[in-house]
């Protein structure tokens, strides 16, 4: 295991049950050596977009993602 990594793991533990496991899985799915799934050429302008904005640093605000999280209520 590499210091970043050890020093990585000790801060987590400093972390609620919550947020240790929302990080284990997120290191999980990253570590996954399975093929990543196919991607519809189709939507691959709109992630580059995304992907751009988010280095520009434009994010959506708390507000923006309310809404979007409330179009999937039922």
């Amino acid at each position: 295991m590499t210091k970043l990594l050890e020093k990585a793991v000790e801060t987590v533990r400093k972390l609620s049950s919550d947020s240790q496991d929302e990080i284990a899985r997120a290191m999980l799915e990253l570590a996954d050596e399975s093929e990543p799934e196919d991607m519809d050429p189709a939507d691959l302008p709109a992630v580059l977009e995304g992907l751009a904005q988010a280095k520009r640093g434009e994010y959506a605000s708390a507000a923006d993602v309310e809404a979007a999280f409330r179009r999937f209520e039922t």
